[in-house]
Formats: C-alpha cells, structure tokens, sequence
C-alpha cells in the first residue's frame, strides 16, 4: 500500500513539474545565454534518465557547444539559475523552480577544456558544489527546496587555484520521487561555457559521465517516501579548493539555544481587623524559571485565622448570629441579630 501511494505521487509529480538550468550570472551580473547550452524543442524542460547515455554530461544535445565563452575571475562567484520553462511569468520567485515534490541534490561540476565552443564533455568532471539532504525525511527538505526558496538561484565560488583557461561547467539536480523504481531518478542538466582567468595552476582530477553514475548506486535509486536521516549523495567529493557545498551525506542538525531567567516576588504580610476578625494574607511567592520550552511555578499559600466570636462568646457587630445549618453563636456582642433569610441572620446595630 504504501508503494502504490509513492508510485501515485511520483506519477502526479512527474505530470505536474519539470525544469531547466538557463541563466548564469557572475558576481551578480547576469551574463545573457550567449555561453549557455540550452535544452531545445518541446521537451527542454525534460530530464534524463539513462545514467549510462551521453545525455548525462549536457542533456539532450549539449555535446553540441554554443559561440560564446563568459569569462570568470577565478575566486569569483557564479549564479546557475533553474526555472520550469523559457517563459518569463515561470521565472518570478512565485513559482517554484522546480515543483511537483521534485526533492533531491543539487550538484555543480566543472571540466578543464580546450575549447569551451567545441569540447563535447567526455572529459574529466570535478565537482565544486553539492547540497544534498538538509533535513527530515518522507520526504525531508533537500538541495532543490533550498534552491527553491532562494528564487531558483544556485551561488557557487570558482576555487581560487584553477588553472587558468575554458572550462564547462555541469548543472546538475536530481530528482529522486520516481527513484524508488530502477531508472526512476530524474536528470535536470545544463552546460555552461566560461573561460577562467587568474588563478593558480591546479587541475583536479575527476570522473567520467557516464561512468561515474549507475542505475543502482544508492542515492539514484532511493526511496524518498521512507523514514531515513541520512542520504548518500550520488558522484565524487565536492573538490577540497572548490567553493563548498551544502550537507553532502548527512542531515543537518540545527540546535536552538537556551535562555534561563529567573524572576522573584518578595512576599507580602498584610493584617487588617475588622470589629474582632483578625485576618492574616501571604501574597503568593512565586519563582519562576522560564526555558525555551518549560515554566516551573510555585503555588501561592494563604494563610486565614477568623475570631468568630467577641470576649462574651457572642457573633461581632455585623457577624452571622444565625441560619439553617449554623453552628456558631446565635447572640450579639453588641446589635441585635436580625434574620435576613431562613439560612442567615446577622448583628446589626
């Protein structure tokens, strides 16, 4: 029953969203798509699902390059940005990037080139970004959510080190409510040509695509609507002179603070005498120790001495002196008792 409700709700998903990596800013800049390759036709916004295809590098017709190169200052930050489709109503931060329950990682690759125009991605892939299971679980909020919230932007450093020259860089996310079935994770990728200037002289070794993905690696074929804490995010370690990732195998662990306060009241004697009543009231003391999530209080006590009666054993001067049930005295110090009801009668003057 409960993988027939996840066959459902992947079926619902997958009719419902899809997505596409389309813009590249650098250091906030927008950079037009003139060193994009962007998805074409009909099914642009599509994911790919065979790991073992070349389609896993660029997408669907990616080994094809575009004329422009965008060139970016080694240490610079870059900005992959993820909308549903080329529409511009698709591309308010109203709409989610990519919805339709599509949780899963997001991962950023880039590849040392000759030339950035030609080269059709079978080279050597590093990985410089990745953001995987932040918290939760069934399904949890994962790279993609995060992605999501922040306007369908990605910002990734350029390690600082890289050799100077053309690189392509991989945008990856991967959608994991089909994954649960072989072949079911969901592909969204999208090159980026950039010539990188500055730098150092670093060329980091990578991972071929396809190659470095199977079908049956665990964090491709995962079941998200499952209890788990931790998630085996798919391909190499993000490069240690990259620009950081998020959580890359492990949940994040948020913990909150405490503040203790601790307020006293001083007590209070108060006495007052009425005709021959003597009454003697302790105000609450209270203490009370306030946590983020606890409140301990002490009850107040009050403490009452009644003289019923006057030095000759009679009810004071507006005392009760008689009634149905009354077992106190029935005369007057002073006054007269006057019956008020059947079940009261009272000193009056």
């Amino acid at each position: 029953m409960k993988k027939t409700v996840a066959v459902l709700a992947a079926s619902v998903a997958g009719a419902s969203a899809h997505s596409i990596f389309q813009k590249l800013a650098v250091n906030g800049v927008d950079q037009g798509t003139s060193c994009i390759r962007l998805p074409q036709g009909p099914t642009a916004n599509f994911p790919v699902t065979l790991v073992s295809s070349n389609d896993i590098r660029c997408n669907v017709g990616g080994s094809t390059g575009v004329s422009g190169v965008c060139n970016v200052a080694a240490g610079s930050t870059i900005t992959v940005e993820m909308h549903p489709t080329y529409s511009a109503a698709d591309q308010s931060c109203s709409v989610e990037a990519i919805g339709g329950e599509h949780h899963g990682p997001v991962q950023v690759y880039m590849q040392k080139v000759t030339d950035a125009t030609t080269a059709d991605g079978s080279g050597a892939w590093f990985k410089v970004y990745a953001e995987g299971l932040i918290s939760g679980y069934n399904p949890g909020y994962w790279g993609t959510d995060h992605m999501n919230a922040n306007c369908g932007k990605v910002n990734v450093v350029v390690p600082t080190g890289l050799a100077p020259g053309n690189y392509l860089v991989r945008a990856e996310v991967i959608a994991l409510h089909s994954a649960f079935q072989p072949n079911g994770a969901q592909f969204y990728i999208t090159c980026y040509q950039i010539n990188v200037t500055g730098g150092g002289s670093e060329n980091p070794s990578g991972v071929l695509l396809p190659g470095a993905y199977s079908s049956t690696d665990p964090g491709i074929y995962w079941d998200l609507y499952r209890s788990f804490s931790t998630y085996p995010i798919p391909g190499p370690t993000v490069y240690s002179g990259g620009g950081g990732s998020g959580p890359t195998s492990t949940a994040r662990t948020t913990t909150t603070s405490s503040k203790t306060t601790t307020s006293t009241t001083l007590a209070t004697v108060r006495t007052s005498t009425v005709s021959s009543t003597t009454r003697t009231t302790t105000t609450p003391t209270t203490t009370r120790t306030t946590t983020t999530t606890t409140k301990t209080t002490t009850p107040s006590t009050t403490t009452r001495t009644t003289t019923t009666g006057g030095s000759s054993g009679g009810a004071p001067l507006y005392g009760q002196c008689g009634g149905i049930g009354w077992t106190g005295p029935t005369s007057c110090v002073s006054g007269t008792c006057v019956v008020t009801n059947p079940y009261y009668s009272q000193c009056m003057p």
